[in-house]
């Protein structure tokens, strides 16, 4: 199909014909020297100094022999200042054509080489000795600007668009890239937490012959070779829990889970995972390290302990509330959930206006009360304890109550954001749990468990008491810098393709 083209890319089109006239290569593949960036030139000013830098033109205007321009980089923008008479001087006196005879567009790349002054009015400037164009760009970046009070307009509103042309999102809105800084922040910072405490960073694989590690429903593939179905990993808690049976004490992995299921402000079908196992250690510790991660998590990041999160002030200083799954479904209820069964859950939901499946378990419904009565208004955070045991299918029964489970979730925001057992590590009690997920598998539910035989072989051989944590790192992001949907901290959400 014939490529169209409207003014704008004609006109660079045209421009970039210009160049190549000029026996400039407008794509050079040669390396560039850089030996500053702006953020150093406005920090570490010093008239004079002689500097080579690189970036993109973001604004420009030609007044005569003389012409202004802003290029930004990875750090922010510089404003440079080019003399017709002073280009001139250069080796190829073809370049000040670059300027002079507009051949260069907003959004190109280029290389100047020049020296640090202050303009009249103070700002801080490169007088451009030397100029190279890097890489010509065909089609114009939206214009972006700042109002007096801070305020961002841009031509660039339509949400859908952004997420799925996010690279020209991240060159046009500086906030928008930060966005990321900080994501890839949140992943060091509790990688350093991790190692500190000399647990080892692992891989595992993410084409799975089981979706194993939780219930939901996976996607599936088919090896050529092997000639086996495939399916990506929903969770990797179980390869995890392997390695403990091999002897790790504490392992951990940032990893990408697949979901085949629905998409929503706060759920992606891929997603990133940290999951860490612990040897000796049971929920109660798992519970108290959490909190320690997260308040060191927020401090680091942030350098506070109260966080903006849309209209409300996330105070992690506090204490963590904690407060078990049957209680916080009492006070919304009225109902202790541990005295009802299936055919009253069913009249519990419907009470509340939750449209119950025919093949939905009394967990789904527990599950879905749950998320429709309490979830949304959890707002500072919150550990909710001791779930019922149908809920937990690989994780330890409650030391106390053996209708319960020894688990936690953290709740902010009114998110799930973390998910923590004490492990099952009984083979025996963990083979009879597989088996009544296979029943409702075998029923329909497409949520519930495989049974796992290798993961029961290796179980026979002996875990230790373990304590297992699985945070939500997207949602995490979301938390800290104040999105309230999924796809705005995600580099490249899933999109449905267009036509």
């Amino acid at each position: 199909m014939k490529q169209k083209f409207n003014d704008q890319e004609i006109e660079r089109r045209k421009n970039l014909e210009e160049i190549i006239k000029l026996n400039i290569n407008p794509y050079p593949a040669e390396e560039v020297e850089i030996n500053n960036n702006s953020f150093k030139i406005q920090q570490n000013f010093e008239e004079g100094l002689k500097v080579k830098v690189a970036g993109r033109i973001m604004s420009k205007r030609i007044m005569g022999k003389a012409s202004f321009a802003q290029i930004k980089d990875s750090f922010g923008s510089v404003q440079i200042y080019v003399n017709r008479d002073e280009i001139c001087k250069s080796e190829n006196k073809d370049k000040y054509n670059l300027f002079f005879k507009k051949l260069l567009d907003l959004g190109d790349f280029i290389w100047v080489h020049g020296e640090l002054f202050k303009t009249k009015v103070g700002e801080k400037s490169i007088k451009v000795k030397d100029i190279k164009i890097l890489s010509k760009s065909l089609k114009p970046l939206p214009v972006v600007k700042v109002d007096e009070h801070g305020n961002i307009h841009d031509e660039f509103k339509d949400t859908e668009l952004r997420y799925r042309q996010r690279y020209v999102d991240l060159a046009v809105n500086d906030t928008v890239k930060k966005t990321f800084i900080t994501r890839s922040r949140v992943i060091n910072c509790m990688r350093d937490i991790f190692n500190k405490s000399d647990y080892l960073e692992v891989e595992t694989p993410i084409l799975q012959p089981i979706p194993g590690g939780a219930s939901a429903r996976p996607f599936k593939t088919h090896h050529n070779s092997l000639d086996i179905p495939l399916y990506l990993r929903i969770a990797n808690e179980l390869y995890l829990k392997k390695l403990i049976v091999g002897g790790y004490e504490g392992v951990y992995e940032f990893a990408k889970d697949f979901r085949n299921e629905g998409m929503d402000k706060s759920h992606n079908p891929e997603f990133t995972m940290l999951e860490i196992y612990v040897a000796y250690k049971d929920y109660n510790w798992m519970m108290d390290y959490t909190e320690q991660v997260f308040k060191e998590v927020v401090n680091n990041i942030l350098k506070k302990d109260v966080v903006q999160f849309g209209e409300h002030k996330l105070d992690f200083k506090k204490p963590f509330r904690r407060i078990s799954m049957t209680d916080i479904l009492k006070e919304k209820t009225g109902e202790n959930i541990l005295d009802l069964d299936i055919t009253q859950l069913e009249k519990i939901c419907k009470k509340h206006k939750i449209e119950v499946q025919k093949d939905w378990s009394e967990s789904k419904m527990i599950n879905s009360l749950f998320d429709a009565t309490c979830e949304q208004d959890i707002i500072q955070p919150t550990f909710i304890t001791d779930y019922p045991k149908i809920m937990s299918p690989l994780c330890k029964t409650h030391r106390l109550n053996p209708q319960l489970s020894e688990r936690f979730e953290l709740f902010i925001g009114g998110m799930e954001i973390a998910n923590a057992y004490s492990e099952l590590n009984d083979p025996i009690d963990q083979r009879e749990r597989f088996e009544q997920q296979f029943d409702l598998l075998q029923k329909g539910v497409d949520e519930a468990m495989y049974i796992d035989y290798d993961f029961l072989n290796a179980l026979e051989y002996g875990m230790p008491p373990t304590a297992g944590l699985g945070i939500g790192i997207d949602r995490v992001v979301m938390l800290l810098t104040d999105k309230r949907t999924i796809q705005d901290v995600l580099f490249f959400p899933q999109m449905k393709p267009k036509k």
